[in-house]
């Protein structure tokens, strides 16, 4: 089987995945809105907000590289190298734990809102973070070893199946009681499938052979890849995250509320276009390590013919469905039926630049990409401020749009002119190689 046909068949398995554990996690929302109050809604938002950003930091960018590093050492037969990223990544994870329960808490009250909303709820919330962490290491490193459903099934389906047993639980509660008592079944149950994905993930580096001599200074290169890729993989994967944080500032519950619905369901679409770069990752990371840029730029152009078409034809799905949607959870939810629109069109936009922040770590230049998260998040918090009190919900799907745009445009040029490399749709549709040869490559 070929790696279009590989794209188009795993994609198509772990987006349907993706589908019935979203479904599952929308079915929550809705249920909490109409049976707790839009309110509890929004609070809910805030915390699993926050949680995620924590969970992301605390690897040190070991979980954003492990897809990368996992694929290299896998092809070259280079087991030690391989336990010894893992024993970092782990070990990060380990620490800041350790720091997250002992000093996290008095910390919470200098986050505003949401620092108050997470201090009524933080040993749970605490527990959840280390084991997200755990997961998104695992899950990266799995994929990163070609096998895709074992690091993306926790996220997409265990968790949102612990979220459903959760608020089963906090409907015997009242007050307060009800998100804690929902996140303290999340906390406890995601550790132990983080614990379960672990021992997966020990299991399939024992079949990786030790190599003779492994290299000393390895971990010099664990960090330079690591350390930009904190702030791309925080501003990235997370972006809504952050802008419910910001936005929790500008917007009441309710809307807030509402927002982080159309946050959830983009998420949702745009996780089918991310497992489409998923499954050819490693393929590309592979042909890289073999110095086969011929193949490795083939992949890249096949990855995004099939994610922009996917990207098109989830927008196309969003128009006709989402009014149906949004009506689950209550009229005054009708309100985010437009944000969401203008939010999946930024997808297309995004899939049609293409992978550049991946681009620039293969070619060993990551850091490179940091001035266009600065230039997103800049963006973001300035058109949050302008643009919101005077539109509400529109002004913050526009201010996202335009953010994600500069984003996306801009790690395009970076990549353009730092690599040499056009990684957007444009070089698989038009004649001609996508990489210009540069004298220095």
């Amino acid at each position: 089987m070929n790696l279009l046909h590989r794209l188009l068949s795993q994609s198509t398995v772990i987006f349907a995945a993706r589908i019935f554990g979203a479904g599952l996690t929308f079915l929550v929302q809705v249920a909490i809105a109409r049976f707790l109050g839009a309110s509890v809604l929004g609070d809910y938002i805030l915390v699993m907000a926050t949680v995620n950003i924590i969970a992301v930091v605390m690897p040190l960018g070991f979980e954003a590289t492990g897809t990368y590093f996992a694929a290299e050492y896998r092809a070259r037969g280079e087991g030690h190298m391989l336990r010894g990223f893992m024993t970092r990544a782990y070990g990060h994870i380990a620490l800041c734990g350790v720091l997250l329960l002992a000093l996290g808490y008095p910390v919470t009250g200098l986050f505003g809102e949401p620092g108050k909303v997470l201090a009524m709820h933080w040993v749970p919330a605490a527990i959840l973070c280390v084991a997200t962490a755990m997961v998104f290491v695992s899950g990266a490193m799995l994929v990163g070893l070609k096998r895709p459903f074992a690091g993306f099934f926790a996220e997409t389906l265990l968790r949102p199946m612990l979220a459903i047993a959760g608020f089963g639980l906090a409907l015997t509660t009242s007050g307060l009681g009800q998100i804690t008592a929902l996140l303290w079944v999340l906390a406890i149950g995601y550790l132990a499938v983080a614990i379960v994905q672990f021992v997966i993930l020990l299991s399939s580096t024992r079949q990786i052979p030790l190599e003779a001599s492994p290299r000393r200074d390895e971990w010099r290169r664990w960090w330079h890849f690591a350390v930009p890729w904190i702030a791309l993989v925080v501003a990235g994967d997370f972006f809504f995250d952050i802008d419910l944080l910001l936005l929790s500032g500008h917007l009441g519950r309710e809307e807030l509320a509402i927002f982080g619905v159309c946050t959830r369901v983009f998420s949702l679409v745009s996780f089918g276009v991310g497992a489409v770069y998923a499954v050819t990752m490693p393929d590309m990371f592979e042909s890289e390590a073999l110095k086969d840029r011929a193949g490795f730029h083939r992949k890249i152009g096949d990855a995004n013919l099939v994610a922009t078409a996917l990207a098109v034809l989830l927008l196309i799905g969003v128009l006709v469905l989402s009014p149906f949607a949004f009506m689950l959870f209550g009229s005054a939810f009708q309100a985010g039926v437009v944000p969401l629109v203008i939010l999946c069109v930024g997808l297309v936009i995004r899939s049609m630049f293409g992978p550049a922040s991946v681009m620039l770590s293969v070619y060993n230049r990551p850091y490179t990409s940091l001035p266009a998260v600065a230039a997103s998040m800049a963006t973001l918090f300035v058109a949050n401020y302008l643009l919101v009190p005077h539109l509400g919900l529109l002004g913050a799907a526009l201010a996202a749009i335009i953010a994600m745009t500069v984003w996306s445009g801009a790690l395009w040029l970076t990549a353009l002119k730092v690599a040499g490399v056009d990684v957007s749709i444009r070089a698989r549709l038009t004649p001609g190689p996508a990489l210009m040869v540069k004298a220095a490559e």
